[in-house]
């Protein structure tokens, strides 16, 4: 998707299908899960290349995509870390710690963003 907006949409990894929210917005970005307590689905920065963890109530786990919305590393981060940048990382996909193993996101997977 070369234009991205602010919104909902469908995170496509194989055959599963998670609630999205797009964080593409300079705003939109800097708040992503802070103040939360949790997050039904994942939220996608973009364009990001990396994220931290200050004053967040709960892990996550952190996929960091190339512009071709391939995984490149995932990682679970505490509260409180700031995650090391990722040179090719275009955009970087936050979801509740242990979601990520439970759709089957690792390196390598591709998946596929639907707007709604």
């Amino acid at each position: 998707m070369a234009n991205w907006q602010d919104g909902e949409a469908t995170l496509r990894v194989g055959t599963v299908a998670v609630p999205l929210e797009v964080a593409a917005s300079y705003r939109a970005r800097t708040r992503g899960l802070l103040g939360r307590d949790g997050i039904a689905g994942a939220m996608l920065l973009t364009p990001a290349a990396s994220v931290h963890t200050f004053r967040m109530r709960f892990a996550i786990d952190v996929a960091y995509l190339d512009r071709n919305l391939c995984v490149l590393a995932v990682v679970t981060m505490a509260p409180g870390r700031l995650g090391l940048p990722r040179p090719r990382s275009r955009h970087v996909l936050e979801a509740a710690a242990g979601a990520m193993a439970c759709w089957g996101l690792r390196p390598g997977t591709a998946v596929r963003v639907d707007r709604s």
